[in-house]
């Protein structure tokens, strides 16, 4: 099947999406298709068997960091000489308009995915008026597909509530062959405590962004001195962070890849998520194929992906009690924190990314054989 993605995400970024995608391209590679991927400038001009073509981009400043493609972009050219039998747009984002577009210019079925609660972020960015509008925007964006998914059932409960019409889950996945707790290292461990062999280590891996509400850590910070907190990521709200966590046993790192990210995580003693705002977290399951054991805000997403708290620690976002509290018990109750330790390796041996991109091939075949009587082809 040929397959054209369109994609405000993507390398030299990393996030969940860029994770779920490049994972999901390498399976389509392994099952024998063929991927256009559409993606704003910078990306590399191949990945596994996809080509990439590269659209101007520019700033949105509900989501700064990122850069977002411009619905603009003419991928026509492209479009007509790859043929593609379905147009599969990673939403929400603007590009997203072309990919409606050029689906109804040359009839063919259109799936999006719903990945990142833009709308929310208007709360972090003193701008919660415009959150009903942005509401009524991505549903009528989402409303041109013949199939909506959601990473979680959280998500999808929260658009079928704000009238999103074609949903359906895509399941999610981690790499087992990467994320282990065979990838702990004391020279990783040795570098992100400054040293102090002593010391209890706290992980978190991520975007630095307004909404992921990661300063909430400091006071928490202050009270366990023998506690280092690791901030893995980087983003727009960085230097904020640093003059927050100034003068602590806080590391900021930028972006670690690879196994020197599955080292990181293998090499702490727990794994901290203060964001509400996720759609699912992908770096939980990570954590959880590292052996760590989890806190997290309490918030829908969290709870379906922690077993509704059976494989972590829940915390109140807004309750710096609540937040030590968690952190105090992940780091010293022996006895919980091996039982959310061990859920949550049962959780992640069902978990691969073949059975998603499987899942995902089926989507697309019902839709191209549903749609295939009468299409003209580009």
């Amino acid at each position: 099947m040929r397959i054209a993605i369109f994609t405000e995400t993507f390398l030299p970024g990393t996030d969940g999406v860029v994770t779920r995608l490049c994972n999901t391209l390498k399976h389509l590679e392994e099952a024998g298709h063929e991927v256009l991927l559409i993606a704003p400038n910078g990306a590399p001009p191949k990945y596994a068997s996809a080509t990439i073509v590269g659209v101007p981009s520019f700033r949105f400043f509900l989501y700064p960091g990122i850069n977002f493609a411009s619905p603009l972009a003419k991928v026509g050219k492209h479009l007509k000489q790859f043929e593609p039998e379905v147009i599969h747009s990673v939403n929400p984002g603007f590009l997203s308009f072309a990919a409606i577009y050029y689906a109804k210019k040359y009839r063919l079925p259109l799936i999006m995915s719903y990945h990142t609660l833009i709308p929310a972020y208007a709360r972090f960015y003193k701008l919660s008026w415009l959150e009903p509008a942005l509401w009524r925007c991505f549903r009528t964006i989402h409303n041109y597909a013949d199939i909506n998914l959601c990473t979680s059932q959280a998500m999808l409960k929260e658009l079928a509530a704000r009238g999103f019409r074609n949903l359906d889950l895509w399941e999610r996945g981690v790499d087992l062959q990467l994320y282990s707790p065979m990838r702990r290292s004391d020279a990783m461990r040795s570098r992100l405590t400054n040293g102090d062999q002593n010391g209890k280590l706290v992980l978190y891996v991520g975007r630095l962004a307004a909404e992921k509400s990661i300063e909430r850590l400091r006071p928490c910070i202050d009270k366990a001195p023998h506690v280092h907190l690791a901030i893995i990521g980087d983003g727009p709200h960085r230097s904020e962070l640093e003059r927050v966590f100034a003068d602590s046993n806080t590391i900021f790192t930028g972006y670690l890849f690879g196994e020197e990210l599955a080292e990181a995580y293998a090499s702490a003693d727990g794994f901290v998520f203060p964001s509400t705002t996720e759609t699912l977290g992908l770096v939980l399951y990570e954590a959880m194929a590292s052996g760590l054991p989890i806190m997290a805000a309490d918030s829908p997403a969290s709870r379906e992906v922690l077993d509704g708290g059976a494989a972590g620690f829940i915390f109140q976002q807004l309750n710096p009690d609540s937040i030590y509290q968690a952190m105090h018990d992940m780091l010293y109750d022996v006895s919980k924190r091996e039982f959310v330790k061990s859920r949550g390796q049962e959780i992640v041996q069902a978990l691969n990314w073949s059975g998603p991109t499987k899942q995902l091939i089926n989507y697309y075949s019902t839709l191209f054989n549903s749609d295939s009587s009468g299409v003209d082809t580009p």
